[in-house]
């Protein structure tokens, strides 16, 4: 008894002492200096800050949202389609097949992205017509606009990088799913459709939507060979008025705008087919 008393004595002359942070303080505080400095320097920058909504609703840079918009879903579209083709003939047991696709990747994802967009636009310096011989034939320039060189520029790079990632889902599947499948009578394609993929794309579903979103970005590179996106569209309306910063901004106002709608929907994705 006397020995319960004693510790019961020694609880309650115990403190609990919270645990100090003093190092959450400083770098809170850094951080708020930081963004107080950062927008003290942008109120004082030489820019027309009451300018720039005007941009941002002008007909111009309309122009270039739309055709910034539909670039990157044309080029994620086909490159998701290609993906999927490229990351089943890497699985394939042909080694034709097989070493073709490897060679693909190994092509596609090596070269920088702008030096893809700009020999897809020369190609007219090396072939004059597109022709198979006894059905058509068609000048390059006419086929090869700066549309189309972008398209495939960004389209066939982003291609290889989507077969990776579709190969990496489909690898993550367990051997056991497809043999289940196939012990119950279901072809290659309808276990693909059925079995495969719907696990798969929980590993497929977020490094695409960020592919994406580099995509939506992505596309202010062919503002090199002239297509009028929203890189380009600032320029033009800059080149008139010459304000440079205030038109840039308005342009980064909607990149912002286009990545926070496809982040948003990611998130959906995700949860869509995240497991339950």
């Amino acid at each position: 008894m006397a020995s319960d008393t004693r510790m019961n004595d020694v609880r309650e002359e115990l403190v609990v002492v919270p645990l100090r942070h003093p190092w959450r303080w400083v770098s809170g505080t850094v951080i708020v200096l930081l963004l107080a400095a950062l927008g003290w320097a942008m109120s004082e920058a030489q820019i027309q800050w009451e300018d720039v909504p005007g941009f941002f609703t002008h007909p111009v840079m309309f122009e270039g949202l739309l055709n910034t918009i539909v670039l990157a879903l044309a080029a994620q579209g086909g490159a998701i389609v290609l993906g999927v083709v490229v990351a089943l003939m890497r699985l394939s047991a042909n080694p034709v097949a097989r070493w073709f696709a490897v060679g693909y990747i190994w092509l596609f994802r090596g070269l920088p992205v702008l030096l893809q967009i700009l020999i897809w636009f020369n190609l007219a310096l090396v072939f004059q017509n597109i022709s198979i011989p006894g059905l058509f034939s068609v000048p390059t320039n006419l086929v090869m606009t700066t549309f189309v060189a972008a398209l495939l520029g960004l389209g066939l790079n982003e291609s290889a990088y989507m077969a990776e990632i579709v190969r990496a889902g489909l690898s993550s599947v367990d051997e056991g799913q497809t043999e289940a499948a196939k012990s119950i009578g279901m072809t290659p394609m309808t276990t693909l459709r059925r079995v495969v993929l719907p696990q798969a794309m929980r590993v497929i579903i977020p490094p695409t939507g960020n592919n994406f979103i580099n995509m939506i970005k992505g596309t202010s590179m062919a503002s090199v060979i002239a297509f009028t996106e929203l890189v380009h569209a600032a320029n033009n309306i800059s080149s008139r008025n010459l304000e440079i910063m205030e038109t840039l901004f308005a342009a980064a106002a909607w990149y912002l705008v286009m990545v926070s709608i496809a982040s948003i929907g990611q998130h959906y994705l995700e949860r869509a087919y995240g497991p339950r």
